[in-house]
């Protein structure tokens, strides 16, 4: 499915790729959720994409699976793409009965579903089609092992391919998202491993403790084992417990 009609913004003529959604609908489902795979803004995990947005299905959850650009863009085109993501799957979503469209992301996915949630009301392109007058706040957020931080806890590859190499400091806390969390971000469901050494878990707690701080609800999971980039967990017997938090979670909040 197309993300954009027409002349994309901040298109490249020399980069031959167009973002796009791959929708998983399952039948009377209310709710959606926008699925972001990492990559460090250089590139989409394979398993962090298509074979969530089948998984989600299995919980009752429709999905739209997003294939973003990446570097060499950079922001605000990835913004640009998540925002409209979460437009068209409102747009396709009314077809079904969904009510609910959350956003999720994996890694630097993460970040992009984070920027979803506390930049919503941010013009990153300009009106393109009636889509684009639809609401770009996600209902909730699932952070998974997320990009937050662009200073201590910061993922190098992430940041430079998002905003370059030597980005002005109000550039860095614009897309340092616990910085920018308010008391409309939507609620978030958050997990981490200790062991994680390209994206230290500090960046989901401190997006945790920004929430926390605005009464926002959420739930956070750190777990003792694990390296980045786990995606579902499945050949984890402990970490794969996270899939199962979620659905707990989701439907604690009403959100499925």
């Amino acid at each position: 499915m197309r993300l954009w009609n027409g002349d994309m913004p901040y298109a490249k003529e020399e980069v031959d790729f167009e973002p796009y959604l791959t929708p998983y609908i399952r039948e009377g489902a209310t709710t959606a959720i926008v699925v972001c795979p990492g990559g460090g803004y250089g590139g989409r995990a394979e398993h962090e994409g298509n074979v969530v947005g089948e998984w989600l299905n299995t919980i009752g959850i429709s999905a739209f699976v997003l294939e973003y650009r990446v570097a060499p863009y950079g922001a605000p085109a990835e913004p640009s793409d998540v925002q409209r993501a979460i437009r068209v799957a409102r747009r396709e979503g009314a077809k079904y009965g969904i009510q609910k469209i959350g956003v999720m992301g994996f890694s630097a996915g993460g970040h992009l579903a984070a920027t979803a949630s506390v930049h919503y009301n941010k013009t990153f392109y300009e009106e393109t089609d009636e889509t684009d007058r639809l609401l770009a706040r996600p209902d909730f957020s699932v952070l998974c092992y997320p990009v937050i931080d662009l200073f201590e806890y910061r993922h190098d590859g992430s940041r430079e391919n998002l905003i370059g190499p030597n980005p002005r400091k109000s550039l860095k806390e614009f897309y340092s998202l616990h910085m920018q969390v308010t008391d409309d971000t939507p609620p978030a469901f958050l997990w981490h491993t200790a062991e994680d050494n390209a994206v230290p878990a500090e960046n989901s707690m401190l997006y945790a403790m920004a929430l926390s701080e605005h009464k926002i609800p959420y739930e956070l999971h750190i777990y003792p084992y694990g390296c980045h980039g786990k995606g579902l967990g499945e050949d984890d017997e402990h970490l794969c417990q996270w899939t199962e938090a979620l659905d707990r979670w989701l439907k604690l909040m009403s959100l499925k």
